[in-house]
């Protein structure tokens, strides 16, 4: 029989994109975390690394070509109706200007703007370590 109270796994990768001292971020446009800020990325398909996830993400969401550079962590957040496991990598735009396809809005913020940003609860677990990139 079925565990119905087991929530389910959802496994992503996030770039942290910083150019120029500043950190790009994205507005939600859906679902139940909606207008909430994340970093851009999305889920993982069967047989992709991490590094292939983002740079497809990325493309499909941003139109934007990159280079994915190391992991900086990964961050495990219990939500209440899944458990997130999300890798979040060192990103560099190599072509394109991020086009927003699936986000409601985008901002490139500060190191000193980043404490206002009404980051997800799983983001804002690796914010101090995005702050020591920048």
């Amino acid at each position: 029989m079925e565990n119905t109270n087991e929530k389910r796994k959802i496994e992503v990768v996030a770039a942290v994109i910083i150019q120029d001292g500043k950190l790009f971020t994205t507005q939600r446009g859906y679902g139940d975390f909606k207008d909430g800020w994340e970093f851009p990325g999305g889920k993982m398909e069967p047989g992709e690394t991490g590094e292939q996830a983002l740079a497809r993400e990325l493309r499909e969401e941003l139109e934007i070509k990159v280079e994915v550079g190391k992991l900086i962590d990964t961050i495990v957040h219990e939500y209440p109706k899944f458990h997130l496991t999300m890798h979040c990598y060192q990103v560099k735009i190599l072509e394109g200007t991020p086009n927003l396809l699936e986000h409601e809005a985008a901002k490139w913020v500060t190191k000193d703007e980043i404490d206002n940003v009404a980051w997800l609860p799983a983001d804002l677990k690796i914010i101090d370590k995005v702050k020591d990139l920048m």
